[in-house]
């Protein structure tokens, strides 16, 4: 019997997973609607199908990878089909999204039949025949772990029910990304003060392997940046907005806000970002 996948949106990550899975045999559908000239074109080089919401509605397997902000609203988008094509498929939100917000996704998918399945994608986009990242899922995953492992997703299944994946996801993003908003916010304030290069040469001597850390995670996250502004607050929300440290993530939201904005207009943060490490390591 065969199995079909769904995985919305052709992002980076969303291309590669559908990349793997197609590779392993499985029918991969997409949505390009109203997508980028970019996103279409991952897509297409992943050779995943693309269909209208209809055709999404009858796979067996529905993975969401989209923005934070875009969960709920996409979920909303699926259960109306759902409930109209009288479909029960397993619809796996993989989105770096609260515990909250995971639990406003399985109300909107309650009523339509779905069967909603928490999760979180820690590590990079799958590439060639690396292992790839780990899915984190909660919940009543079924058999959807042992068919995502057959086309070659690594799956691991956490206990404590819908909201532990995202738990696990808030918590390390919390900390990876937070590491790099902390290491931008304080190259910008050296910069400022004109210590910038004391700064660098310090690292290099006393905490060379952070100095390289940064050196590769920096730059990797420009171009990132927007993505990151939703998660950040998603993290805050996780904390718990009457707890003091939350609001550390809400200012790292507007640093990344700031540095998106920078990279498409003046590019001055972004100078000074990159800048910092051009000295040879």
């Amino acid at each position: 019997m065969s199995t079909t996948i769904a995985v919305v949106a052709a992002g980076g990550m969303g291309a590669a997973v559908g990349a793997r899975l197609v590779e392993r045999g499985a029918q991969v559908l997409t949505s390009t609607a109203g997508r980028s000239a970019a996103s279409i074109e991952r897509a297409r080089a992943a050779r995943m199908t693309a269909v209208d919401d209809d055709a999404l509605s009858r796979a067996d397997i529905f993975l969401s990878i989209v923005p934070p902000n875009q969960a709920a609203p996409l979920a909303s988008r699926m259960a109306g089909r759902y409930k109209a094509a009288g479909t029960r498929p397993i619809y796996i939100d993989l989105n770096a999204v609260s515990p909250q917000t995971a639990a406003e996704v399985a109300r909107i998918l309650e009523p339509s039949g779905a069967i909603f399945v928490d999760g979180g994608i820690i590590g990079g986009p799958p590439k060639g025949n690396d292992r790839g990242p780990i899915f984190y899922v909660s919940g009543p995953v079924g058999d959807s772990l042992s068919i995502l492992n057959r086309f070659g997703l690594v799956t691991k299944e956490l206990a404590g029910g819908i909201g532990a994946a995202s738990a696990l996801k808030m918590s390390y993003a919390g900390l990876t990304k937070g590491i790099i908003a902390l290491g931008a916010s304080m190259i910008l304030a050296a910069k400022r003060a004109g210590v910038d290069d004391a700064l660098f040469a310090e690292f290099g001597g006393s905490q060379a392997e952070m100095l390289a850390r940064l050196r590769r995670a920096i730059p990797d996250m420009l171009p990132k940046a927007y993505r990151w502004v939703p998660e950040m607050r998603e993290i805050a929300d996780f904390i718990g907005r009457d707890m003091p440290e939350s609001e550390i993530y809400g200012g790292m939201a507007e640093l990344y806000a700031k540095i998106a904005a920078d990279r498409d207009g003046e590019q001055s943060l972004v100078r000074t970002l990159t800048g910092f490490f051009a000295t040879p390591a």
